[in-house]
């Protein structure tokens, strides 16, 4: 192993960066060329087509099923024009990543040879095997019957040969066995709780649109290096591992410049994303050694979310061919920061009013803080559910580490907000809501830098919900997640929160009140009551963690727990109340995150304690066989005295490398005996918290001895690629 180690290290050393040669044309000239989108659609499509068709995709219009042989027609003769020869329903099974089923275009023509085709229903519906999938109970293998549905509001796609039709997956009974259905749900609440506030500001909105821009975070590591790590390969993190000497202490590599090696991918990659209609936009360094990010313009929710999916495949497609691996896991590296995809969220009307930014008139204003109050008592009504949402088994080593937001959910505003909040719910009369503009502001002393614009919040880096200044920001989603989780939760509950919002004020107004005021009355009482989600500081201190407890806020910590939330009665009847999810969906989602956190942490167990015993241990064992060999032969060549003096740091050495190895031997043995106990658990939830409880704190005590020993063992013997290779030959 220790040859395959400098072996890796050294064809890493030496590769080089490829050479991406630009489209000869610019990007807004092939931008989209892989998907069937509106210019595609007047080409390909009957004008009476195209124009439903329209409909569906911008205003959610249901799309007459004799149409659908007419669209399949066209968009298949676009994908074979294009080099298709294959289609596939592309779906978001509860795994979360994305599933898909290659199918030819062709069909028997009766005549011993075939003929293109895809029909109308094929392009509606297919039927995966929904027992195949993670289902918590709804499906069995003698009822397995599952169904895909193209989803019209999300332009179909190629994939090399193959036509991508994004679709929902349900099962044959109905209920929900993905992510997009939820999400499309949960959009179409928050679109008519938002509409109704709406009115009683401008009667012309008819839409409300929920946008999300998400910023993915990913690492980078050589390829050869990646394979020659087990935990790696099967795991995505590393289970053991040191410290670096260096490591992103310098705070050198947030923003640097990009290696050439990276570049060449990065370039790449945009270009492939451009094809298929991402619109990536930022790219930089990260903060720690060989960590990235990735950034869109924002998007409408559903789109933004299918193009995440789509590209975190492309990510790992395209990183291969430069000799990379992409690693997505939100913590993959101990000591060092992990990857978020900051969610940025944010609501907008059909009338081109973004209702989270502050207006020019009074009433603008007054609209605006209608939303952010009632976003703000979303989540501190729904604070449990919303950390339910963000976390997992992979996510939970990030959460409160290394720049990561802390896993208690607040809201950060900034000082002017605060001051408005603050005034609204102090005063006794109803005053004009006003909103200083960005002020300027001048470097003394260089006169030829510009005046700078200084907007009116700062940014919390520690708050996992944060307010920018037209949009909030949630950090706390992790980089390998399906961004729909999150965001199903967040409009649900915003969606709910509106509607009751809308209620207490029409039962003013009902009694005589004027609109204006009742609006400013019901928003006073809800500044007052979710004030304990406010929190402006620094998120990090355990001073933070006491004080949100005693404000009631949610500080659970253990994962499975978490779980409980989506359960709670307050949660399922509010997702009954908005239509998002049933009692019976939720109860199946949450056996499934509990089985997946079991598998997560069975699977690290079981990787860790190979690597423990047949790849660390041997090789502690020998280097420890060659020091005891070393003090044997100092014994037989020098006097008592001298031996004694020559000898005691080898001695020490050894008893400190036998300690290591009889902990790593006991505690591998304490870890499968524990498993082993939990895996005869029926109750998933209770298996759930038993491999939380008993199994997963015992990798990290394993991993200390074993960081230990890697610190004192031969360089020359140790058999793994170190931080400092993975982390810093790019």
């Amino acid at each position: 192993m220790a040859t395959l180690r400098f072996k890796v290290v050294e064809d890493a050393i030496k590769r080089k960066a490829l050479d991406v040669p630009a489209p000869e044309k610019r990007p807004s000239e092939y931008y989209g060329m892989y998907v069937f989108n509106e210019e595609k659609m007047r080409k390909y499509l009957p004008q009476k087509t195209y124009e439903a068709l329209l409909e569906t995709m911008k205003h959610g219009k249901a799309l007459a099923r004799d149409l659908a042989d007419s669209v399949a027609s066209g968009m298949r003769q676009w994908a074979m024009d294009m080099g298709a020869t294959h289609y596939t329903h592309w779906f978001q099974p509860l795994t979360g990543g994305t599933a898909e089923k290659h199918d030819a275009f062709i069909e028997p023509d009766g005549q011993g040879g075939v003929i293109e085709e895809f029909s109308g229903k094929l392009l509606i519906q297919q039927e995966p095997d929904a027992s195949s999938f993670p289902n918590g109970g709804i499906r069995n293998t003698f009822e397995a019957r599952g169904y895909s549905a193209w989803d019209a509001t999300s332009p179909a796609f190629i994939v090399g040969t193959t036509l991508c039709v994004p679709t929902i997956f349900i099962a044959y009974t109905g209920e929900a066995l993905d992510f997009k259905v939820p999400l499309l749900r949960s959009l179409e609440a928050v679109d008519k709780a938002s509409v109704a506030v709406c009115q009683y500001f401008d009667a012309t909105v008819g839409k409300v649109h929920s946008y999300l821009g998400w910023e993915q975070e990913y690492f980078l590591v050589d390829e050869g290096l990646w394979a020659a790590r087990p935990d790696l390969v099967l795991t995505g993190r590393t289970l053991i591992g040191h410290e670096s000497a260096k490591n992103q202490q310098l705070e050198d590599h947030y923003f640097g410049a990009i290696p050439t090696r990276v570049m060449a991918f990065m370039k790449e990659l945009e270009y492939e994303c451009w094809k298929l209609g991402i619109p990536v936009k930022t790219r930089h360094n990260e903060v720690a050694p060989n960590q990235f990010e990735l950034a869109p313009v924002y998007e409408e929710a559903n789109l933004a979310n299918d193009h995440n999916l789509l590209l975190m495949s492309t990510i790992k497609r395209i990183c291969r061919k430069h000799c990379f691996r992409a690693l997505l896991h939100e913590k993959p590296f101990k000591g060092i920061n992990g990857s978020g995809k900051h969610c940025n969220w944010s609501l907008g009307t059909d009338t081109g009013v973004n209702l989270l930014s502050p207006g020019k008139t009074p009433k603008d204003n007054l609209q605006f803080i209608t939303f952010l109050v009632n976003v703000m008592m979303a989540v501190y009504r729904y604070n449990g559910l919303l950390k339910a949402s963000i976390v997992n088994a992979t996510n939970a080593h990030r959460l409160g580490a290394n720049e990561a937001p802390p896993a208690i959910i607040s809201v950060f505003l900034g000082r002017q907000l605060s001051e408005v909040l603050d005034k609204i719910s102090s005063c006794t009369e109803q005053d004009e809501i006003v909103f200083n503009g960005k002020s300027g502001f001048k470097m003394e002393g260089i006169p030829h830098i510009p005046e700078l614009l200084l907007d009116n919040t700062d940014r919390n880096r520690t708050s996992p919900f944060a307010f920018t200044g037209n949009r909030f920001e949630f950090r706390a989603v992790g980089s390998s997640a399906n961004c729909a989780g999150a965001m199903t939760v967040l409009n649900a509950a915003v969606a709910d929160q509106l509607t009751e919002f809308k209620t207490a004020v029409d039962a003013r107004i009902r009694n005589g009140e004027d609109a204006m005021k009742a609006i400013y009355t019901v928003l006073k009482g809800y500044v007052r009551e979710c004030k304990a989600i406010h929190f402006d500081g620094n998120g990090y201190t355990e001073e933070w963690k006491a004080e949100a407890a005693r404000r009631g806020l949610d500080c659970t910590v253990s994962a499975p727990e978490m779980f409980d939330r989506y359960l709670a009665s307050e949660s399922v009847e509010m997702f009954e109340r908005t239509h998002v999810l049933s009692k019976k969906e939720l109860e199946a989602r949450v056996e499934v995150m509990w089985e997946t956190y079991t598998k997560k942490i069975q699977i690290e167990a079981r990787v860790l304690g190979d690597m423990a015993m047949n790849h660390i241990l041997p090789v502690a064992s020998g280097y420890e066989s060659v020091l005891l060999d070393k003090i044997f032969k100092l014994q037989s060549l020098f006097t008592d005295d001298q031996w004694k003096k020559l000898s005691a740091r080898d001695i020490a050495l050894v008893e400190n490398i036998s300690g290591h190895i009889a902990e790593i031997q006991n505690l591998t043995i304490r870890m499968v005996g524990a498993r082993k106990v939990a895996n005869k658990i029926d109750c998933e939830r209770t298996k759930a918290v038993a491999y939380h409880d008993t199994v997963a704190g015992l990798l990290d005590e394993i991993r200390y001895h074993v960081d230990k020993l890697e610190q004192v063992v031969d360089n020359e013997q140790w058999p793994l690629p170190k931080y400092r290779e993975l982390l810093f030959i790019r």
